[in-house]
This record gives C-alpha cells, sequence and structure tokens, in this order.
C-alpha cells in the first residue's frame, strides 16, 4: 500500500482557494518597524530540489526579521518557489524580488533577477527554453539563450573557487593568474571552457551594460580576504560593480545538517563519503546587516549596494494577469455572444417541445453572472474539448458542483436535467466567494491523452500546460532516504521503513522506532529522528497533476515556465493547483474514469446484440 498523502503544510496563504487575480485580493500586510540597508540577492527554497534546505516561507520570515530591505528568491533554473515566497512576503510586508539562478553549460552561472512584467516573462520563457531541451528535471541552456532573453534581466554573475587557496608568494600569484576559481555549478554541469573567470565576466558585460553586476560571496573560510581582493579587482578590470551575496541554502545555521543530507540524497552516497561536496560550515544561512558587513569591512559598499539593485526591482507576481483563450470565437462576435447563442440552441435542442419558463429565468440568470465574473471564454473551453470528445465517440461527463449549470446542461457538459430537480447555480460559480469555477470533465481512461494531445495541438506547448503536483516526503520516504544518508545499513533502513506503512504522524516516530528495536535516544536515533521530522513534507520533485490543464490567450510560458514530464508527449508548468489558486488562474480538469470506459463497452454490447443505440442522457 502507498503512504497515506500528508496533511498541508500550513503556510501564510490563507486566502489559497480564492479566485481573484493576485492584484485584486486585500493585502493583509503586516506593518515592518522599519527596513534595513541590505537585501539577500541569492537564495535558494527547497524548490531547488535536494539544495535548498529550508521552505520558501521560512525564508521570507526570517528576512524580514532580519529587517531585510528585500529578498531575492532564485532556486535553480526554477520558478517554482516564488508564489509560496510572494504569498509569505505580502504577510509580512516585505519587498520579494523573483529571479531564478541560470546555470549555462558554457559560461559563468548568473543570478537574473526580473525587474518589470516583460523582463520576468523573458526569464521565464528563457527557464521554459531549458527545461523543454532536456530530459525531465534538468535543463540545457547557453550564453547565447541568455542573451536573447537579456533585455530588462539584472544580471548578477558568481564566480565561486573550487580548491583555490592563496598563493605563497607573488610569483606564484603572477603565475596563477586567475586559476583555482570556477563557475561551481555541481557535477552534472560541464565546467566553462574558457579557462579565465575575467574573459567570461566580459561576456555578460557585453551583452546586460549597466546591468551587470559581480555577486561576491563570502563564507568566513581562511581564503576570504585574498579573495574578496580578487573579485574587487575582476570588478574593476570588467568595469561591473560588485555586489555582496551569500549564496543562502537555508534561513538558519541549525539547517546545515539537513542540507547535507540532502547533498548526500543528490549524489546518491552517504554524507561521510561526501568529501569536497559538502559545504565547509554553516555560513550559507541569511546574515544580518551587521553580519554581512563585518565579512565585507574591507569593501563595505558591496553590501551597501544591494539596495541599488532592489530600486532597480519593480516586479511583483501580483502584476500577472491571465487571459482565458478567445479563438473559439467566429469572427464578428465575443466570447459571451457566442456563448448565449450555443446556450440557447442547445437548450432547443434539450427541449424539442418548447424551452421551460424555469429553465429559461435560470439560463438568463447564469449567464448575467457569467459575464460579470468574465467566465464566457472558460465555458467555451470546456465546450470545446466536450465537442471534440463526442466528435471522436470518446465517453465524457462532467462532475461536481458543475451539475448545478443549466448552461452546462444545455452545452452538452452534463446530463442532469435543472427542469426535473432543484439547481443552484451559485453553488458553481459565486459572485459572492470570488472563487473560481471547478469544472471537472470525466473521459474514458483508455481515450483521454486523444483530449489532452488535442488541447497540445490547438494552443500550442507554449500556451497549454498540465498542472504539476508537487511530491514531497512523507515520514516512510524520509525514513529511507536520510538512514542511507547516515549510513546506516539496508536491512535497518528498510525494517524502519516497513513499519511506517501508511503513517503520517511525524510527531509519532519515536514509538514505531522501538517498535522494531532501534533506540531513538541513541546519538545516532537522535539525528535520525530529528533529521526526519525536519524533512517531512519538503519538496522531492515536481510531478504532473492527474488531469489539470492551464490555457491561455497570451503564451503561458511567459506566465510560468513549462518542462517536460516525465510521460511522453506531456508538457508542465512549474506551479501547482495551490499556487494557481494564490494567482487567480483558472485549470480545466480533464480527468480519466475508467467506468466510462466500462459503460462504453456497456453501450457497444447493447447496440450489437439489441440494436438499441444508448447515451448518458
Amino acid at each position: 500500500m502507498p503512504d497515506l498523502p500528508p496533511p498541508k503544510r500550513p503556510t501564510s496563504g490563507a486566502e489559497s482557494r480564492s479566485g481573484r487575480t493576485a492584484a485584486d485580493r486585500p493585502r493583509r500586510c503586516r506593518r515592518r518597524r522599519r527596513a534595513g540597508r541590505y537585501a539577500e540577492l541569492h537564495c535558494k527554497t527547497n524548490f531547488s530540489f535536494l539544495e535548498g534546505a529550508s521552505h520558501p516561507d521560512e525564508l521570507v520570515q526570517q528576512a524580514a526579521r532580519l529587517d531585510y530591505a528585500a529578498l531575492a528568491i532564485t532556486d535553480r533554473n526554477s520558478l517554482a518557489g516564488v508564489v509560496r515566497a510572494h504569498v509569505a512576503a505580502k504577510e509580512v510586508g516585505l519587498k520579494l524580488l523573483v529571479g531564478a539562478e541560470i546555470t549555462p553549460s558554457d559560461a559563468l552561472p548568473v543570478v537574473l533577477l526580473a525587474t518589470n512584467r516583460a523582463a520576468y516573462g523573458r526569464l521565464a520563457r528563457l527557464i521554459t527554453l531549458g527545461r523543454r531541451r532536456a530530459p525531465k528535471g534538468q535543463c540545457r541552456l547557453t550564453f547565447q539563450d541568455i542573451a536573447e532573453h537579456a533585455d530588462g534581466l539584472l544580471a548578477g554573475v558568481i564566480v565561486q573557487k573550487t580548491n583555490g587557496r592563496r598563493p605563497n608568494t607573488e610569483a606564484e600569484e603572477q603565475t596563477a593568474g586567475d586559476h583555482g576559481c570556477n563557475p561551481k555549478i555541481g557535477t552534472s554541469f560541464p565546467r566553462a571552457p574558457c579557462s579565465s573567470p575575467l574573459d567570461l565576466l566580459h561576456r555578460y558585460r557585453d551583452v546586460f551594460g549597466d546591468r551587470c553586476y559581480l555577486f561576491a560571496e563570502l563564507h568566513c573560510e581562511a581564503e576570504d580576504r585574498w579573495w574578496l581582493q580578487k573579485m574587487i579587482r575582476w570588478a574593476a578590470e570588467a568595469r561591473v560593480p560588485l555586489v555582496a551575496a551569500n549564496d543562502v541554502h537555508y534561513h538558519v545555521p541549525g539547517r546545515q545538517r539537513l542540507q547535507d543530507v540532502l547533498t548526500a540524497i543528490r549524489h546518491g552516497c552517504p554524507v561521510a563519503e561526501l568529501g569536497e561536496r559538502l559545504f565547509p560550515n554553516a555560513e550559507r544561512h541569511l546574515k544580518s546587516e551587521a553580519g554581512m558587513l563585518r565579512l565585507f569591512a574591507d569593501q563595505p559598499e558591496a553590501v551597501a549596494r544591494t539596495i541599488e539593485l532592489v530600486d532597480r526591482c519593480r516586479f511583483s507576481l501580483d502584476e500577472l494577469r491571465y487571459n482565458y483563450p478567445e479563438e473559439l470565437c467566429p469572427p464578428g462576435q465575443t466570447p459571451l455572444q457566442h456563448l448565449t447563442r450555443l446556450t440557447w440552441d442547445g437548450a432547443r435542442r434539450r427541449y424539442p417541445q418548447g424551452v421551460p419558463e424555469k429553465v429559461c429565468r435560470l439560463i438568463e440568470h447564469e449567464l448575467r453572472l457569467i459575464e460579470e465574473l468574465r467566465y464566457e471564454s472558460y465555458f467555451l473551453t470546456v465546450w470545446d474539448l466536450v465537442r471534440f470528445a463526442r466528435s471522436r465517440g470518446i465517453l465524457c461527463q462532467g462532475r461536481g458542483s458543475a451539475a448545478n449549470s443549466v448552461v452546462r446542461f444545455c452545452l452538452g457538459i452534463t446530463s442532469v436535467d435543472p427542469n426535473r430537480i432543484d439547481v443552484l447555480f451559485e453553488r458553481f460559480v459565486s459572485k459572492e466567494r470570488n472563487e473560481a469555477p471547478d469544472i471537472d470533465v470525466d473521459f474514458e481512461h483508455e481515450r483521454r491523452e486523444e483530449v489532452l494531445q488535442y488541447l497540445y495541438e490547438k494552443y500550442g506547448r507554449e500556451r497549454a500546460g498540465m498542472t504539476a503536483e508537487v511530491i514531497t516526503y512523507r515520514p516512510r520516504s524520509a525514513v529511507r532516504d536520510v538512514g542511507k544518508a547516515l549510513g546506516l545499513s539496508l536491512d535497518r533502513v528498510d525494517t524502519l521503513a516497513k513499519n511506517l506503512e501508511n503513517f503520517n504522524d511525524p510527531d509519532g516516530l519515536e514509538d514505531r522506532f522501538r517498535e522494531v528495536g532501534f533506540d531513538p535516544q541513541s546519538p545516532l536515533g537522535r539525528q535520525l529522528l530529528c533529521l526526519v521530522q525536519e524533512l517531512v513534507g519538503f519538496p522531492r520533485h515536481l510531478s504532473q497533476h492527474v488531469g489539470g490543464m492551464v490555457i491561455t490567450q497570451d503564451r503561458l510560458c511567459e506566465l510560468v515556465p513549462i518542462e517536460n514530464a516525465a510521460m511522453p508527449g506531456r508538457t508542465v508548468i512549474q506551479w501547482d493547483k495551490d499556487d494557481l489558486d494564490m494567482l487567480g488562474i483558472l485549470k480545466v480538469d480533464c480527468l480519466a474514469l475508467g467506468m466510462l470506459t466500462a459503460i462504453r463497452k456497456a453501450f457497444e454490447l447493447v447496440r450489437r446484440h439489441t440494436g438499441r443505440k444508448l447515451t448518458l442522457a
């Protein structure tokens, strides 16, 4: 039996189910005492899977406690965590910068920050390009790709030393030159072919101009002062400003142990065997302004300059606007006019003896509310899906509260006759609740893929994508991965994990450990217990929703990055249904139902043996 789904991790987004656009929702920001003069510009959440060791809201709340002027969320080749951070930032009144760390195969890694809505769209499109080129979970980009999407983006170039030590003599310094430093991107990424970081920095300067910066990151290591002087020299020679950052992976130092475990899981080996793949200390946490000034005592202006980037970034996710496709309308008609005509035509087909007065009143009422809430294009898209399925002989049926809609009955989406029962449209669409309608349509499970591929073909991969599903750690999977990372034998890990089947209470792990003879109070037991409890609820990877499709009038890939799914022919956006709800983005649930397949086969048998043709109505 698979693990039971865990309870939702509480976040600051209390209004996650609202269908309003992000800009329409009332701000519930806590008034902050003051804003400091430092902003962290290079920060990964745990949506940099198996790298970041803190949730987005934990990072935001810690930044607010430290009185940051702003916080940039810059996950690796991803925007998957920005919506959660956005909601948390509004709660505490913190300015959030939206960006990503981009890792090209032929250049230094770079943090790109969106200054406005157009720049955000180019960043999302750039990530989509790299993700669509690569298998699921990977991203392949080049410097040329970055250059083609550079307009409006701020670039913070990253140079990290790898095995770099300070030369002992002036002669050795001259011989070493710019060696001893590399783009430290990860073992799965190749080293940039150009050996000189200065040459690579010049390339970024040529593309980004005065929007190019060099990020200096110090982590209390022995050669920090020597390394900072080297960065100062490179910045001067390339004519780019030097900016302080910290390559943040967790919100407080106490998460270093968990970050070590995540690194071990990522590399598939115990922590004890990681060697130099581990960070040498716990310094990649959010530091106070005073702490950063101590690190950069030789260059305090690098800390102050972070505010310059904050002031240049004016984009907020509140600016995102979602527009449903409108090409289903015939020329010269608005979506509402087309929907109205289709509804009355359908009503006359449903009631050939004349449309009852009760149904006429319901149709007029529903159409007025649909017009007021501007959902007409949404209804037309679902109608088009059902029309396509019926043209292919695929059984389909609307489900849930949508059965309360007489418009959907007239469009043929549902088969519940409103003249025979009392229906309440407001159970489906309500102005007072201000929630987006949830339209679920079941299709035969053996042929649902035909419907999904129809959407991809009709709207294109840049305008349609499946909603993501965030796969998170549960107690059983967390015990398996943490146990292996700590070096427990496979049989011991297996015994512990099997005792957690269908178990979802991290606070009750001690009793489960004792049941199989594992002492939770031993040093190893305490360490395992603590790390598992921290890891439960962490995102492990993105999967695909059971059938939620997002379709847009404009480019979807400029609203949210799109990537390949594991299943051939599928592409998935980087946001899940809760993220979409936060921003007021609508989806259509195209679900697979095995019983519809059974019913169709039963209909076929009845027709074959009796000549009688049955339908769902």
